[in-house]
C-alpha cells in the first residue's frame, strides 16, 4: 500500500516575536498554539515566511502557552527577523483509505499570535 504526505498541521499567518541566533537551534511555538494545531514538542516543522519568501525546516519546542511566541533559534534566527510573519507547517503519510477521511488542523492567528480562526478542529 503506497503512502501519500498530506499537510497534518498548520499556523498560519504568525508573527515572529523573537530571533535568538544564540540558541542551538529550532522554533519556539506558544505551546496552546502548538496544541490546538496538533504540533508536537520536537516534530519536524516547516517555516515558510512570507515576509522574505525564505523556507526552511527545523523542529518544535515549547514556549509558555497563550504567550504569543514564535521565536526562531539558532541559523534560523537569521533567515526570520522580529515582525516577519510566518506560516508553520507539520506533515504525515497517510494511506489511501486514511487520505480519503483525512483533514489537517490549521490555526489562524491575528498580529499577536492569537488565534482567531480554526478549520478541521
Amino acid at each position: 500500500m503506497s503512502l501519500i504526505q498530506v499537510l497534518k498541521s498548520k499556523i498560519h499567518g504568525g508573527i515572529v516575536t523573537d530571533a535568538n541566533v544564540e540558541y542551538e537551534g529550532s522554533v519556539s511555538i506558544d505551546s496552546s498554539l502548538m496544541e490546538m494545531s496538533g504540533i508536537k514538542e520536537y516534530e519536524a516543522v516547516h517555516i515558510w515566511n512570507k515576509t522574505r519568501g525564505t523556507r526552511l525546516v527545523t523542529y518544535a519546542i515549547s514556549a509558555p502557552p497563550n504567550s504569543g511566541t514564535i521565536c526562531l533559534n539558532g541559523a534560523a534566527a537569521l533567515q526570520n527577523k522580529v515582525g516577519d510573519s510566518v506560516i508553520i507547517a507539520a506533515f504525515r503519510y497517510v494511506n489511501e483509505e486514511e487520505y480519503n477521511k483525512f483533514q489537517p488542523r490549521v490555526v489562524f492567528v491575528d498580529a499577536k499570535n492569537k488565534p482567531v480562526r480554526k478549520q478541521g478542529i
